[in-house]
């Protein structure tokens, strides 16, 4: 059993209000404190490029980890970019800056080369700060670290109650930050989602060192730094909500062609796609099949407030959908590069449903002994692939290989292969 084995059950920092604990792990409890301004006040929104050249040198004249948050117009606006993006460092302060005037970072993100950048919840954040030209090569996730450290709430304002004893207003995390100018009350929202976060990053990394973790939650930092962009999802049109309603491929063909004329349309106007229309107006089109106008303005989500016009583009997406020839046709369900759903397990190799459901539950019984979510011990996705082609020969060491091929940390690899060794090799779980 590791020492985090030993410790991660006794975390003392699943608190409410208190600070980080001491040497001994202790924490001192107290009704949490309001935070209602920036120790600086609120800084003006750098959106000039003298003033970003002003912020970028006092960047990088700072010491130590910085800061980092962005906030979108989810929404409200086309994509994910970035409307806000604020950092804070020791000797530099909080700067609030706007990428829209200001929409190259590159050099704020070079002036930052080699700092290790502090982020909550940083996967949600680095592609749209990847935009604009900023890109960290380490980082901190103080969310990550919470779910590590074994804390039943992980959201910022949770994890700054819970550690640090102070309470962040969060009345505005769902506005639209593309507005302009942006209100005050929001900028000193903004300013304070960072004024805390190297705070708390440091309570983190000791409570993590405390139990035992704090190698685990490096290596996950670097695999998150590491990691190149995102592949763009293919046939995003299959993540209408409601899909599981179509069944037909005519059916299928007009989501498609109504989806994508959204988009085209939402990608324009610079607007949130679901605000052009609804996924529930897209999925009644295709189960309706409206032979013309009349019929689709009948329809639950093309009412009297739809144009006449715009009733017309909708039409035509449903027309060219229903023209297509059989062979146009879209294919239900999407195509599987990986094993098929766990659900169909037991039809299909009743050993491979044995082999997952030993290894599920091994899993479970050390994410428990761990105080840590299952999917940050070991992705389930890693487990499934394991379990439906096991290796040849099932050792430790080919185990291991097979875990590190799917891309399992070291201290993953470590931990779960012995669960997945006697996992593979129980009786019933086993290939004939």
């Amino acid at each position: 059993m590791t020492d985090a084995q030993d410790t991660a059950a006794d975390s003392s920092l699943r608190t409410t209000g208190g600070t980080p604990p001491d040497d001994a792990g202790s924490s001192v409890m107290g009704a949490p404190t309001p935070l209602l301004e920036p120790r600086e006040g609120i800084p003006p929104v750098i959106a000039d490029e003298a003033a970003l050249a002003r912020v970028i040198a006092a960047f990088a004249a700072g010491s130590g980890p910085v800061a980092v948050d962005a906030e979108r117009a989810s929404g409200y606006r086309y994509g994910q970019r970035a409307y806000l993006v604020q950092l804070r460092r020791e000797g530099a302060g909080t700067a609030l800056i706007d990428p829209v005037a200001c929409p190259d970072l590159s050099g704020l993100g070079e002036a930052l080369s080699g700092v290790e950048w502090v982020l909550h919840a940083a996967t949600q954040d680095l592609p749209c700060l990847r935009e604009i030209g900023m890109v960290p090569s380490r980082l901190f996730d103080t969310e990550l670290a919470g779910r590590l450290a074994g804390f039943p709430r992980v959201g910022l304002g949770a994890m700054v109650e819970g550690v640090l004893g102070f309470v962040l207003e969060k009345g505005h995390s769902a506005v639209d930050w593309s507005t302009r100018p942006l209100p005050e009350p929001w900028l000193r929202y903004a300013a304070l989602d960072v004024e805390l976060l190297v705070d708390l990053r440091d309570a983190l990394e000791k409570e993590l060192d405390r139990q035992g973790k704090l190698e685990w939650a490096l290596q996950e930092f670097d695999a998150i730094a590491s990691a190149p962009p995102a592949e763009p999802r293919k046939d995003p049109w299959r993540r209408t909500s409601g899909m599981h309603k179509v069944r037909r491929r005519r059916q299928l063909a007009v989501v498609r062609e109504l989806w994508e004329t959204r988009d085209r349309i939402a990608q324009r106007r610079d607007v949130s796609p679901g605000k052009v229309l609804s996924d529930a107006a897209i999925v009644e089109a295709a189960l309706a099949l409206p032979g013309n106008v009349h019929a689709l303005a009948a329809l639950n989500g093309f009412g009297h407030r739809t144009g006449r016009r715009q009733l017309e583009q909708w039409q035509a997406a449903v027309d060219r959908a229903k023209a297509l020839p059989d062979s146009a046709l879209p294919q239900p369900g999407q195509p599987v590069t990986g094993p098929p759903p766990p659900r169909a397990w037991a039809d299909k190799d009743p050993a491979a449903a044995a082999r997952l459901s030993a290894a599920r539950a091994g899993v479970t019984a050390l994410a428990e002994r761990l105080n840590m979510p299952q999917e940050n011990v070991i992705s389930p996705d890693t487990v499934r692939r394991v379990c439906w082609e096991p290796p040849k020969t099932v050792d430790a060491r080919s185990v291991e290989l097979a875990l590190a091929g799917y891309g399992a940390r070291p201290w993953q690899v470590e931990l779960v292969t012995p669960v997945l060794v006697d996992a593979l090799s129980a009786k019933g779980a086993q290939t004939p």
